[in-house]
């Protein structure tokens, strides 16, 4: 579980992570980001993820529910 952490701290570029981080409030939140953690959840957990899921998480504990549910 914590290699997931790790993975999206890089795709945030930021050193650590935590659930209730607000994604909108990271400087590298952006439509290339949101593509990235797709393309993540594919091909790392065989998760199909489109940008309206991952817009409607508000925080890294909900996204990290919907890469792993």
């Amino acid at each position: 579980m914590e290699k997931i952490y790790e993975e999206l701290a890089e795709l945030l570029e930021v050193d650590n992570i935590n659930d209730d981080d607000v994604l909108k409030e990271f400087e590298a939140w952006d439509s290339l980001t949101i593509l990235s953690i797709i393309a993540l959840a594919s091909e790392n957990y065989n998760k199909t993820l489109l940008a309206k899921d991952i817009n409607g998480a508000e925080n890294v504990g909900n996204l990290i529910a919907l890469i792993t549910a």
